[in-house]
């Protein structure tokens, strides 16, 4: 499984249009090849370089097996209608928060899991109750990296 976006490079720089000096919108995400026994798709993304520790900026669970994307500007619905659902970020909102470092350059990784299995979870779940969700369910992961520096 192999992921891109057509926002940014891997290991390249987030236009400030994704962040919160911007737009705040969530970029483009496509991805290509998740296994065949895929029930379902998960999305993280955090930055592991913020001061207080890991910040998580998105939670996404429940993507349609035969997804290969999510759109720009995604929306910050709880639910979507096709079973799409958005969990709570370190910004203690649902939906994409972008990234908002108090200075340098930080890293924000974006990653996909690939599910052999649906999330039983409600909207609004966090990361941590997410991935003690998939435990022992993952099939394959993407990550993308890009940076940002204020």
């Amino acid at each position: 499984m192999k992921m891109t976006s057509s926002a940014f490079q891997e290991g390249g720089m987030i236009p400030s249009r994704y962040t919160c000096d911007g737009e705040d919108i969530s970029p483009a995400l496509a991805w290509t090849d998740p296994p065949d026994e895929t029930q379902s798709l998960a999305l993280i993304c955090d930055d592991p370089d913020a001061p207080m520790g890991i910040w998580v900026h998105w939670v996404v669970y429940n993507i349609p097996r035969d997804a290969r994307g999510l759109v720009e500007s995604f929306s910050k619905d709880k639910t979507r209608p096709d079973g799409t659902m958005q969990g709570m970020t370190d910004f203690r909102r649902i939906g994409y928060g972008g990234p908002c470092p108090p200075g340098g350059t930080h890293r924000y990784f974006f990653k996909l899991y690939a599910l052999n299995t649906g999330v039983k979870l409600k909207p609004g779940a966090t990361k941590q109750e997410l991935l003690k969700a998939v435990e022992g369910h993952m099939l394959a992961e993407a990550v993308l990296m890009g940076r940002y520096q204020r």
